[in-house]
């Protein structure tokens, strides 16, 4: 299984990001996908996740700004973060679970959000 994480990097206040993850060997269409951050000194925190049936759920911090979404013909899901707050500022993971509750996570994508 492999999950690999691009588009991170660096955006000012109120700017825009996109993260993609694309994932290899699992059968993607039946997994959940879940973003995950851990800025420095804190642990990590679930962000959000879209099921297979496109259900998708928020952290508190994130709603209204943030997106999930996947495209199953291409095996990728996408965090479109809008309105960044300096307190985004994290290492974002990708992470899959199967349907039979197993985890598997991706390396993390660095998003720095400056004031």
């Amino acid at each position: 299984v492999q999950l690999q994480a691009s588009g991170g990097g660096l955006a000012q206040a109120g700017g825009s990001l996109r993260l993609s993850c694309l994932a290899s060997g699992i059968i993607f269409t039946a997994n959940t996908m879940g973003w995950y951050r851990q800025a420095p000194g804190k642990q990590r925190e679930l962000v959000a996740t879209i099921s297979s049936a496109r259900v998708t759920y928020y952290a508190d911090s994130v709603k209204g700004r943030f997106a999930v979404f996947r495209d199953n013909a291409k095996s990728t899901v996408y965090l479109q973060m809008n309105r960044l707050k300096p307190e985004d500022t994290a290492v974002y993971y990708c992470k899959t679970t199967t349907i039979t509750g197993e985890n598997y996570w991706g390396k993390g994508a660095q998003v720095t959000v400056s004031s």
